[in-house]
């Protein structure tokens, strides 16, 4: 039913060998019984922290967390994280035991665990334990708490995120009396790092059942990025748009490649209309300027959870420009290769595919053309090659002061101009004809030597 690897078995065999009781335990066991490749592979053992260490005197073994019963054995280079039998005490700040109680049963364990499909315990000798219903609850494709659930989320506030996140990336529903508890104890989340609750959203993000999740728990959401409140129900007066904002906002998000930068900024894209919503004498809702403003408003959520550089700077730039036209010709796509590059352009299609997807189908047909026509565009410039940057340029800031010109901005908007007409196919790009040209924009430049 379940096959062990040979690193896992290993710890679980020397156990035994001593004298121990040893199981596979929570996410490798769901995983193995959903037919999914388990990423780690954990052991409980009744055995007590200083017997797994004396057990693996011999082996690599690391401290990971002594005073809570886990050590991590490595086999091979494989990391195996041993945790001995135990019940938590008190978790007076909502999310880390006060202290552990070490414990001889296997069941005892496995009670203090949050879900049914994550408090199985399987040995290749003695088979599955499952005293919680998490085999049912796998057949039933849902999550639910060990026990009850407020109580679970109460020990851990983390755990409504892990909830929604296991939901997400199972496509599972949520049990209704584990999902009514989500709701009472969003406030919870106030007492969790940021950096801990933007890994679960990621992960939520990227989840096959993002969809539904976001639809059923909008009050999480804002719970976290409060500046989403504003979206909820946001009635957008437009032909083009059948949706309220976040709704719109869950079905764009759900109809993206599951790319981490993508889905990220696609929940901020449209933060800002609220804020910049008018309305016509027709009635018709507009949204002047959302794309540069939800840019400046998901800059300042992204940092306060902690997001790393790299993706807040994709995630602005993909919101500033989510809503721009692309170039019509091969000049003004090499300007737009230039300034954004080829992998943030493909990461735009996709975002603006997946934003018309969840639009109406007021103008659909010319809408996907003139998408259709950018991506073929962009193709067709790279096939054709030129100057996309400065960098490209057959002459530099440097050439340009030695030929006698100062140093200063006149110098980089010498080298744009250039630029923009080599694009245009107006100037070849080398030295002599970019010199003699650079002498006409500044009014005589000495000759360019030899």
């Amino acid at each position: 039913m379940i096959s062990v690897p040979e690193h896992a078995l290993t710890v679980v065999d020397r156990l035994e060998q001593y004298g121990y009781e040893a199981y596979v335990v929570g996410g490798c066991v769901r995983d193995s019984l959903l037919g999914r490749a388990p990423k780690d592979w954990d052991v409980c053992t009744n055995a007590l922290p200083e017997e797994v260490l004396r057990v693996f005197r011999r082996f690599h073994v690391i401290k990971t967390g002594l005073k809570h019963g886990t050590v991590t054995v490595m086999v091979n280079r494989e990391p195996v994280e041993v945790t001995t039998y135990r019940i938590d005490g008190e978790y007076t700040d909502n999310r880390h035991p006060d202290r552990v109680q070490f414990v001889s049963q296997v069941e005892a364990d496995l009670a203090r665990r949050d879900f049914t499909i994550n408090a199985m315990a399987y040995s290749p000798t003695r088979g599955l334990v499952d005293a919680f219903g998490g085999q049912e609850d796998l057949a039933a494709r849902q999550i639910r708490c060990v026990g009850e659930p407020d109580a679970r989320f109460n020990e851990d506030g983390l755990r409504l995120m892990r909830a929604l996140r296991f939901a997400a990336r199972y496509n599972f529903d949520i049990e209704r009396e584990t999902a009514y508890a989500i709701h009472r104890n969003r406030h919870l989340l106030e007492n969790v790092s940021a950096e801990r609750i933007f890994s679960e959203l990621k992960g939520i993000l990227v989840g096959e059942g993002v969809l539904g999740m976001l639809l059923a728990f909008p009050d999480v959401f804002t719970t976290i990025i409060p500046e989403l409140l504003p979206t909820l129900g946001f009635d957008q007066h437009s032909p083009h748009h059948l949706y309220d904002v976040w709704t719109h906002t869950a079905h764009a998000v759900q109809s993206l490649p599951a790319d981490e930068t993508l889905r990220l900024a696609m929940l901020l894209h449209d933060i800002a209309k609220p804020e910049t919503f008018t309305l016509d004498e027709s009635g018709k809702g507009h949204f002047l300027g959302h794309p540069q403003r939800g840019a400046a408003i998901a800059r300042s959520v992204l940092e306060r959870l902690r997001s790393d550089n790299a993706t807040l700077s994709a995630v602005c730039t993909l919101i500033t420009e989510h809503d721009h036209h692309f170039p019509t010709t091969i000049p003004g796509m090499r300007r737009c290769i230039g300034r954004l590059g080829v992998e943030m352009i493909r990461l735009l299609f996709d975002m603006k595919k997946a934003d018309m997807a969840a639009q109406s189908a007021h103008e659909r047909p010319e809408k996907r053309a003139a998408l259709r026509e950018a991506a073929l565009l962009l193709e067709d410039t790279l096939e054709a090659g030129s100057l996309f940057s400065l960098k490209d340029l057959r002459i530099n800031g440097k050439d340009l002061m030695q030929m006698g010109l100062p140093q200063g901005p006149e110098i980089r908007r010498i080298l744009s101009t250039l630029l923009e007409e080599v694009q245009d196919d107006t100037l070849d790009n080398t030295p002599e004809a970019l010199h003699a040209r650079a002498a006409e924009l500044v009014g005589g430049l000495p000759p360019l030597l030899a």
